[in-house]
């Protein structure tokens, strides 16, 4: 019954920001670390960013790592996704999962369905 649902996505320019949200059900939000992964149409998918269970570690791939801010609310049973300086190579399709460990992608499966972020050339 877990339930993962991304909202925020839209068009934006370059150089433009968006705040991505990922709202949990269905288990224990505060007991999973968490991440993001996006995928390009045609493309295979890119892990992002991973967060711990109460944010203490965080990480960054090294093509959004200082312009995206990962982030969450357990409170809400939600998880964010700052992005800022946005450019063309971020446009994707970006989802949410379940991680094991903060330091390696989570599963191949188990992914919300997505919110498409579409960046202006």
């Amino acid at each position: 019954e877990a339930q993962l649902v991304e909202s925020g996505g839209g068009l934006v320019q370059v150089g433009g920001s968006l705040r991505l949200s990922c709202t949990a059900s269905g288990f224990t939000f505060r007991r999973f670390n968490m991440s993001w992964v996006r995928q390009a149409p045609g493309k295979g998918p890119e892990w992002i960013s991973s967060i711990s269970t109460g944010g203490d570690t965080i990480y960054y791939a090294d093509s959004v790592k200082g312009r995206f801010t990962i982030s969450r609310d357990n409170d809400k049973s939600t998880m964010y996704l700052q992005m800022d300086k946005l450019g063309p190579e971020d446009t994707a399709l970006y989802h949410c999962a379940k991680a094991v460990r903060v330091d390696l992608p989570p599963r191949s499966d188990g992914w919300g369905p997505g919110t498409q972020v579409t960046v202006s050339s």
